[in-house]
């Protein structure tokens, strides 16, 4: 969306992080696309900066630190988004999605963990 055409509401939910609810299927559609878009366009500049800066095991081990961290903050979010619609008895195929979220948000956080143990393995095993 051009500058021009943004609100001063829709400036300030970029800025500050605020989403609102979209209604039409096509705006979440396009919302969606608009993420993916903006997601791909960064992922240049951070597997070149990855690339430069993981020479070793123990230099890949802070990005995942901190993904890992950041994914379980947004788990335990949704977790809440989760309870709220169970207690709200919202449709269940939204349950049923949020549930799925949920628990593969879980399961990367524990696929996270396991590698940064790894890197410490590795270095370990390296140094001997």
């Amino acid at each position: 969306m051009s500058l021009a055409r943004r609100t001063l509401m829709e400036a300030a939910a970029d800025r500050f992080g605020w989403r609102r609810a979209y209604g039409e299927t096509t705006a979440v559609d396009a919302l969606l696309t608009e993420q993916t878009d903006t997601a791909y366009a960064q992922a240049a500049g951070h597997a070149a900066l990855a690339t430069a800066k993981n020479t070793s095991a123990l230099a890949v081990q802070p990005g995942v630190l901190d993904a890992r961290g950041r994914v379980l903050a947004d788990v335990l979010y949704l977790e809440g988004v989760l309870a709220g619609a169970r207690t709200r008895r919202l449709a269940p195929e939204l349950i049923a999605r949020l549930e799925d979220a949920v628990g593969l948000g879980y399961e990367l956080t524990v696929l996270l963990a396991d590698t940064v143990r790894t890197t410490a393995a590795v270095h370990t095993a390296s140094d001997t």
